[in-house]
């Protein structure tokens, strides 16, 4: 009869084998906010670079503006179709900067699209720089601006907003 009982036993598992239902949920959970940090990482690559472009001029807008005041000599921004460049005034006239120069002439990624825009109106981008559109005064001032940027297929587009008193902001700007 001992042997009857054995025999009709289920035999258990042995504690600590195998996993809770919370322990399975917890690594579900854990996988997707992963899967989504990647996705997010990899994915709009076009935002990304927009956003890059937008945050390297105004960087280099702010440069040239403490360049400015340092060197007490005006420094220009020249926004043209296929980049921008930057130029010191002279006495008579404006030089570009050396072309090995932190301020060194630098070109759009294939596709952007920048229109320029000063008291609300549109200046014109120009092919060549005959003079600049946007001066960093010696005085720390400079020349008040919107700089709307656009990446082909990128949802938004950025601005980059220059103030009088030298400041530089750089916001996303709502899809078209």
């Amino acid at each position: 009869m001992d042997e009857g009982r054995r025999a009709s036993r289920v035999p258990r598992p042995a504690p600590g084998a195998g996993f809770t239902l919370v322990e399975v949920l917890v690594v579900v959970v854990i996988v997707g906010v992963l899967a989504l940090a990647v996705t997010l990482a990899i994915g709009r690559p076009a935002e990304r670079r927009l956003a890059r472009e937008a945050d390297r001029f105004a960087a280099l807008a702010a440069h040239a503006c403490a360049h400015a005041e340092l060197s007490g000599r005006d420094v220009g921004i020249a926004l043209l179709a296929r980049g921008y460049g930057f130029s010191r005034f002279d006495g008579d006239g404006w030089r570009p900067l050396p072309a090995d120069g932190e301020l060194r002439a630098r070109d759009w990624p294939e596709g952007l699209e920048a229109r320029l825009s000063r008291d609300g109106r549109p200046v014109r981008i120009a092919e060549a720089a005959d003079r600049p559109q946007l001066v960093c005064f010696a005085s720390g001032e400079l020349t008040p601006f919107d700089l709307v940027l656009r990446l082909g297929d990128a949802e938004e587009a950025r601005r980059v907003r220059g103030e009088g008193d030298g400041r530089l902001r750089v916001d996303a700007v709502a899809p078209r």
